[in-house]
């Protein structure tokens, strides 16, 4: 499973890897969180506002940050 957080660095984008790695901990999944920091990056997802959680390849989240135990239903 892969997880991308997208965002530029901002402490809303930092809290939601910290809450993405809280989940995947809360599911005992195993999953591969990468922070997706560049601006065009972001654009290929057709996210207008970060923070923003992909799962496997599809948005699951924007603009908020999305408590750890939300991104662990998302996991299971």
């Amino acid at each position: 499973m892969k997880i991308q957080i997208l965002g530029t660095g901002c402490p809303k984008c930092k809290k939601l890897a910290e809450n993405a790695e809280q989940a995947v901990a809360q599911a005992g999944v195993e999953a591969e969180i990468e922070k997706v920091t560049e601006v065009a990056e972001i654009a290929k997802f057709g996210v207008m506002f970060t923070p923003a959680i992909v799962i496997d390849g599809v948005v699951k989240s924007a603009g908020k940050v999305v408590a750890p135990a939300k991104i662990a239903g998302w996991l299971e």
